[in-house]
């Protein structure tokens, strides 16, 4: 995957899509605006078959918006973009998506593989036809099966999704959002709101689902530290530009600083954990993302 940025940020890597795929997603010169102003523009950008990616940046930059430009929800503003080789969605049926995370009520019935099974077929209205399309359902059943056993989720799929932990529905959805066995799936920060130990789990089967099945997976992330060991690439998004190439071409001082254009030092922790750091403060303006008032950061960039 190759990604340019506008202005002077651009990485030495321009890595072509893996052997034995065509591109999964292609953006070339794309731009977008929302509400009259301009988030990103001039991205140019290819994803392969197979490939692991992180969207990382701070908060308002567009991350969340590439994303809906992926799904064909908003148009570009400038610039070409392809998924699976056609329009924006077009082929949405070959395209897993997993929006922000939403949370289950406790009192919620309706069971794991219920949930799952709506990624199936939840599209679909009326009422079958007794005697007719046994097959078709049996098929169903056992992709339901398959796909839970995939995500592991096995042990736990027949309970109320509302008496599940917040991992366990988390890799119920991921479940639900592989069933139609896409090309590529998206994800809109899945591990928000989940501990340590789960961020470290999902981050791990979501690495063994896109490399052993071939998935490209784009995932816009908060915090790179529970992915990191899993990915091939990396997206920043900062101040309408963005930068690209591997966790160690990317997320370093001179890269940030230079897409910034202000000082940014990027520390690493004795466990291997990936800090940044404005010059006083973080070099962007975050926003609350459980209120309405924007904060300035005070150690960390968001996104890391």
């Amino acid at each position: 995957m190759t990604i340019h940025p506008t202005g002077e940020v651009r990485t030495n890597k321009d890595q072509a899509a893996p052997a034995g795929g065509e591109p999964v997603l292609s953006l070339r010169g794309a731009a977008v605006r929302v509400g009259g102003r301009t988030l990103w523009s001039g991205v140019d950008l290819t994803v392969g078959p197979g490939e692991f990616t992180a969207v990382l940046g701070p908060n308002g930059v567009g991350k969340s918006t590439l994303v809906k430009v992926l799904l064909g929800v908003l148009p570009p503003a400038a610039g070409e973009v392809r998924v699976l080789g056609g329009a924006p969605g077009a082929r949405n049926s070959a395209v897993g998506y997993l929006p922000q995370r939403r949370s289950f009520d406790a009192s919620v019935r309706v069971r794991g593989v219920d949930v799952v099974r709506l990624g199936l077929d939840g599209d679909l209205w009326g009422v079958p036809v007794p005697g007719l399309g046994r097959a078709k359902r049996r098929a169903a059943h056992e992709r339901v099966a398959e796909v839970i056993e995939l995500v592991g989720a096995s042990a736990y799929a027949h309970r109320p999704i509302g008496q599940c932990s917040g991992g366990e529905q988390q890799r119920l959805l991921i479940a639900q959002a592989l069933i139609r066995r896409p090309k590529v799936l998206l994800l809109d920060e899945p591990l928000d709101s989940l501990d340590l130990p789960n961020q470290s789990a999902i981050a791990a089967l979501l690495g063994q689902i896109c490399h052993q099945e071939s998935v490209a997976v784009v995932m816009v992330a908060h915090d790179v530290n529970p992915i990191l060991h899993h990915l091939d690439q990396v997206v920043y998004i900062a101040q309408g530009g963005a930068v690209a190439g591997t966790p160690a071409e990317v997320i370093t001082s001179d890269t940030l600083t230079r897409l910034y254009r202000t000082p940014v030092e990027v520390l690493r922790t004795s466990d291997g954990r990936l800090v940044v750091v404005g010059q006083p403060e973080a070099p962007a303006l975050h926003v609350d993302r459980h209120g309405d008032q924007g904060t300035r950061g005070t150690g960390r960039a968001a996104g890391l």
